[in-house]
């Protein structure tokens, strides 16, 4: 059985590699529908409807945070202090998936506060396990 930091860390990545799915099958439709040539795509996806821009800019923001959430989990499970990020870890993956889930509804004003609570949370969590992996 994984403890709640190893799910955690593969829910991380697992959620990233859902979202750019996501992407890839949005703009395989838009390619397959001849909406968009293949080789038309922006990066940033700038170019493309609001929710294909928020999509992009989703799975963006998951692989910029990931690296430092996973370095903290990882290291919990290499040193064998799962118990210091255990208590916190589904409540992060949560707030990470939330945040990423309202990003996608809209980018209303009200949605903004919402996902930045969310991103408040994360941060928070990564603070607490900082401070206790180094004490």
């Amino acid at each position: 059985m994984m403890t709640p930091t190893a799910t955690t860390l593969l829910g991380l990545v697992a959620w990233s590699v859902f979202l750019v799915l996501c992407l890839g099958f949005l703009r395989s439709a838009l390619v397959m529908t001849g909406k968009r040539a293949a080789n038309a795509f922006n990066p940033s996806g700038e170019d493309m409807e609001a929710f294909g821009k928020r999509l992009t800019r989703t799975h963006a923001n998951c692989y910029e945070n990931l690296p430092v959430s996973a370095a903290i989990l990882l290291y919990a499970i290499a040193t064998n202090q799962m118990g210091v990020t255990d208590g916190l870890a589904y409540i992060f993956l949560g707030a990470r998936i939330g945040q990423s889930l309202v990003h996608l509804i809209s980018t209303s004003r009200t949605f903004v506060l919402i996902r930045f609570s969310f991103f408040v949370i994360q941060i928070l969590i990564l603070l607490v396990w900082l401070y206790s992996l180094f004490v």
